[in-house]
């Protein structure tokens, strides 16, 4: 097996976010070290543009290897990947990427929701799904597919978004298995090692 290729075992973190996510996403992976065995994906909404300063922000704010996600790419443990802009994010069963430019989804694409049903259908048990910050309801319909899969649900304490609507509206429509505060999700996931 190629080194850090996932394997049936690893666990993947889809992590969804809009409006005020970036801020979390920026504690977040700092506070990661040694996680090999898993893979990190960050699904969120932003401007289309040609240039690579969102990944090159979290590659300065992180020692994992940060990747664009571009068709077909594989996906391996120990790395973080980024939806580009404008695309849905798709997991095929063969663990990889897939981009797609069907319609906006919440009027937004790539959409949380498409990316986490996605994920829940590959990864089952494996996945743990976080829906961060965000001014709308995307993310909810998401998260209830990766609880029916098996997942692992984490939304985001409204009290610590800075845009409250999209944790406030999941809460509101489904039954999350964790609610953390922005300070406590690097620790969970460290804790998924193992």
């Amino acid at each position: 097996m190629e080194e850090n290729q996932l394997n049936p075992l690893s666990k993947v973190v889809v992590i969804g976010g809009s409006a005020g996510s970036l801020e979390v996403i920026l504690q977040i992976l700092p506070n990661l070290e040694n996680i090999d065995s898993i893979a990190i994906i960050l699904i969120l909404h932003r401007r289309n543009s040609d240039d690579n300063v969102l990944e090159e922000l979290l590659r300065m704010k992180s020692g994992l290897e940060v990747n664009e996600i571009e068709d077909k790419t594989p996906i391996k443990a120990g790395r973080v990947y980024v939806a580009p802009a404008d695309y849905h994010l798709l997991i095929e069963t063969r663990l990889e990427f897939a981009l797609d430019v069907s319609e906006k989804v919440h009027y937004s694409r790539p959409s949380i929701d498409v990316a986490f049903e996605s994920a829940a259908d590959v990864f089952g048990d494996r996945l743990t799904a976080i829906l961060l910050s965000g001014a709308n309801s995307d993310g909810t319909e998401g998260l209830i597919a990766v609880k029916g899969k098996g997942g692992t649900t984490i939304i985001q304490s409204p009290e610590t978004a800075e845009v409250p609507y999209m944790p406030t509206y999941a809460l509101q429509h489904m039954e999350a298995d964790y609610v953390l505060a922005s300070g406590e999700m690097a620790a969970f996931i460290r804790n998924l090692v193992g």
